[in-house]
């Protein structure tokens, strides 16, 4: 099983196999998260959470179009 992390990292690294990107991850535990956003990150090659002010930046190649 993976280790859960607690949702107060405030830059995530994140690749395309994390797209299409939502927050909070499905590591990240649930007790304290806020509702689910999905965030374009694909775009510009970073996102902020509107939530929690997570900044997730997209590292790597991305090969296809994501949604």
């Amino acid at each position: 099983m993976a280790e859960l992390k607690e949702n107060k990292q405030r830059v995530i690294e994140v690749t395309e196999k994390d797209l299409p990107l939502h927050c909070p991850t499905p590591d990240q535990v649930k007790w304290n998260s806020h509702p689910r956003v999905f965030l374009p990150v694909h775009k510009t090659g970073e996102a902020l959470c509107p939530y929690c002010g997570t900044l997730y930046k997209l590292v790597g190649p991305v090969s296809g179009h994501h949604h």
